[in-house]
């Protein structure tokens, strides 16, 4: 392996994405595990140089302090303890946290400088490699950056042992359905199935509001399209997938309570004899387009908008009705066109409308109309766990605000979120 890695369990500490990050800043690798983590699985891990035992204020689980395995403690490797049985916390000051960081890394560890995307990619190519030998993998294909880039990585693993799988489940964007097949299929050359699924999607999501029910009934049904898929091509053993450390830790963790759940995260049922590749899940946004740039993906690609697993179903609140979901993936359609045009494709990290399951009244040719509002969500991030809110200019809200409710049936109000990550999440639901 040509990466040396730092390896951080999880002793209650809330900033074990921000260690993560400060570590791959000085130029060495870092991933995060639990702390319930054992020798065996220790040792499966390439090229740990040092362990930190991150501590902090989630360290009592069920009324008991955890900690981890006396071998653990034992093993020949560095252990670093922070905020831990009584250890120092983290230093507050950044240079002083850095210098503690580069003492132990560079001066306890002996780790080298050598984390950057080629070395990454190419250490994540012969781990799929040992992991998926001679054997067929099947891949979730939505289009977005997390699934395009796993698609390239396993494509330069594995070849034509990967098959893509895009599901039209009916909450894609516009458009989108259309650009997937034409991009890998006739682009990449990458065995690709297309499955319409828009009716059984929206059948088993007709009359559910509750958020959490929607993800996962999709994410559920998503499973069961790519077990029907497998089935028909004989020989799948691995199913891949696009998950990032973001999806991770808003799932919850053993220490951290959930956000929102993420589909792609959890495992798989237990009948599906399926074991999971998931190259990026150690990985922030940044990093996955880093690594697809390093790919040689396209720039429309690394840096098209990120769309959850769920697509549409979690900007369509409360139950998805298909006017409604018209109505959103038009107004959508708007606001990305007249953010194209002005200057913001690129600009800004995220943007999408939300429409709510409420009306309002509102006067459409002189007449009273009930309709819906439409939102608009514009933020900045560099890792989606924080964002910030883009400053629009006012008279091109205005003029998307007149396109909305006059080119879209049943919305007559336009609104802009304000509200930054956090309180808010990037998404609504």
């Amino acid at each position: 392996m040509k990466q040396d890695m730092i390896l951080i369990l999880d002793l209650g500490s809330d900033q074990n994405a921000q260690l993560a990050r400060e570590i791959r800043a000085l130029g060495v690798y870092s991933e995060i595990h639990p702390h319930d983590i054992t020798l065996e699985e220790l040792h499966a891990l390439p090229n740990v140089k040092g362990i930190i035992l991150n501590g902090g204020p989630n360290r009592v689980v069920d009324g008991v302090e955890i900690d981890v395995s006396k071998d653990i403690y034992n093993c020949e490797v560095p252990v670093l303890l922070a905020d831990h049985k009584g250890d120092a916390p983290w230093p507050e000051d950044l240079e002083a946290r850095k210098q503690a960081l580069s003492n132990f890394i560079f001066g306890v560890c002996g780790a080298q400088a050598n984390w950057n995307m080629e070395n990454f990619i190419a250490d994540q190519i012969e781990l799929i490699r040992r992991q998926v030998g001679d054997k067929k993998v099947l891949l979730a294909l939505s289009g977005g950056v997390d699934s395009s880039v796993v698609a390239a990585l396993l494509i330069k693993a594995v070849g034509k042992q990967l098959t893509c799988v895009h599901v039209n489940h009916g909450l894609l964007r516009k458009g989108e359905p259309e650009q997937v097949v034409q991009v890998f299929r006739h682009e990449m050359d990458a065995n690709l199935v297309y499955v319409d699924a828009v009716d059984r999607f929206l059948d088993k999501l007709a009359g559910v509001a509750d958020p959490e029910r929607k993800r996962k009934i999709i994410g559920e049904e998503f499973i069961r399209v790519f077990d029907e898929e497998a089935r028909k091509l004989e020989g799948i053993s691995f199913l891949g997938q696009g998950t990032i450390y973001p999806d991770i830790i808003e799932s919850g963790t053993k220490t951290v309570k959930a956000v929102k759940s993420h589909h792609n995260v959890g495992g798989l049922p237990e009948d599906l004899d399926f074991e999971l590749v998931e190259p990026l899940k150690m990985l922030f946004k940044d990093e996955v387009r880093a690594c697809g740039k390093a790919l040689g993906l396209p720039d429309n690609m690394v840096y098209r908008q990120p769309f959850p697993g769920p697509g549409l179903g979690v900007r369509c609140l409360g139950a998805i009705t298909r006017d409604r979901l018209e109505a959103l993936r038009e107004s959508d359609a708007i606001l990305r066109e007249e953010f194209a045009k002005n200057g913001l494709e690129g600009k800004v990290w995220q943007y999408f409308t939300v429409v709510p399951d409420i009306k309002s009244v509102g006067v459409r040719d002189g007449k009273r109309a009930d309709e819906w509002p439409a939102i608009i969500r514009a933020v900045n991030t560099v890792d989606a766990m924080t964002a910030t809110v883009e400053d629009v200019p006012f008279a091109l809200l205005q003029h998307i605000t007149d396109r909305i409710t006059h080119e879209v049936k049943g919305i007559n109000r336009v609104l802009y979120d304000l509200t930054p990550k956090p309180t808010g999440t990037i998404e609504w639901e």
